[in-house]
C-alpha cells in the first residue's frame, strides 16, 4: 500500500472515558502512523465527532444545526490529534470543506498531493461540509478523491459480524465480505450512502479493532484479524 485513508471513531479516541480524549490512546495511534510514514506510506485521516456530539440523538435541535455542530466536533478532534502527531515528530495538515480562519486549510486534491510529497499526514475535518451526510460518507468521498488504495476502518469491534457481538455472543465474524453483501444484509459497516459510494467506485475497506495492540500497523501488513470488504485483485 502506498496511499491509504484511516477512519478513526471519536469514541475510540476517548478510551474508557467515552467523551473527550484519552491521550495515551491517541499517542499510541500517532506512533503507529509514524512507523508507517517512515516506510513511505501516505496517510489521510478522518475522525468522527461522537466523543463530543451526536446530533441525531437530539430531539429538540434542527437537524441541519445539529449536523453543523457535529462538523465542528470533528474539527476539534483533528486539531487535537494533529498536535499529538506533531509531538511525536510527524508533519501534519488539517483540511476542511469550509473556511475555518487560520485553524485549517481549504480542501483540494492538489494541496493534499503537495502535503503527501512533504511526508505530512493529512487530516480531513468537517465532514462533507453539508448536513445529512455522516463522517462515513466523508471518509469514502475523500478516499475516492485522493485516489487512496484502501480505507482502514478502525472500530470498537475487531471486524464485521452478521449481528452485533455485544448483543449476540454467537455472532459470526466475516474474514471477507463483499460490499454488495454488506448492503443486502444491512451489516452496518458504514452507512448506506457510504456503502453505495464504495460499491460504485470499487473502494475496498479493511475493518479492524483499534484497541488491538499495534492494530493499524498489523492491518497494513496483513497480519491483523479483521475483515476485508471489497473485491480482491490478484495477479
Amino acid at each position: 500500500m502506498k496511499r491509504v485513508l484511516l477512519k478513526l471513531s471519536g469514541e475510540a479516541l476517548a478510551g474508557d472515558k467515552r467523551t473527550g480524549f484519552d491521550e495515551p490512546t491517541v499517542t499510541g495511534v500517532a506512533l503507529q502512523v509514524k512507523a508507517l510514514v517512515s516506510q513511505g506510506m501516505e496517510i489521510g485521516i478522518v475522525i468522527g465527532g461522537g466523543n463530543f456530539w451526536r446530533g441525531r440523538s437530539s430531539e429538540h435541535i434542527d437537524r441541519t444545526k445539529a449536523d453543523q455542530i457535529g462538523m465542528l466536533a470533528t474539527v476539534m478532534n483533528c486539531i487535537y490529534v494533529s498536535e499529538i502527531f506533531r509531538s511525536v515528530g510527524l508533519g501534519t495538515a488539517i483540511m476542511t470543506p469550509f473556511a475555518c480562519g487560520a485553524f485549517t486549510e481549504l480542501f483540494s486534491k492538489d494541496r493534499v498531493n503537495s502535503c503527501f510529497a512533504e511526508h505530512k499526514v493529512v487530516f480531513f475535518a468537517g465532514g462533507t461540509g453539508h448536513p445529512y451526510f455522516s463522517t462515513d460518507t466523508a471518509t469514502v468521498l475523500r478516499a475516492i478523491e485522493i485516489e487512496a488504495e484502501v480505507i482502514l476502518l478502525a472500530k470498537s469491534v475487531d471486524g464485521v459480524y452478521d449481528s452485533d457481538p455485544k448483543d449476540n455472543p454467537n455472532a459470526k465474524k466475516y474474514a471477507e465480505v463483499s460490499i454488495g453483501e454488506v448492503i443486502d444484509r444491512k451489516l452496518q459497516v458504514v452507512d448506506m450512502t457510504a456503502s453505495i459510494l464504495c460499491m460504485e467506485n470499487h473502494m475496498p475497506m479493511l475493518v479492524f479493532g483499534l484497541n488491538e495492540k499495534n492494530s493499524i500497523v498489523n492491518t497494513v501488513n496483513g497480519t491483523a484479524d479483521g475483515t476485508f470488504t471489497g473485491t480482491r485483485v490478484t495477479a
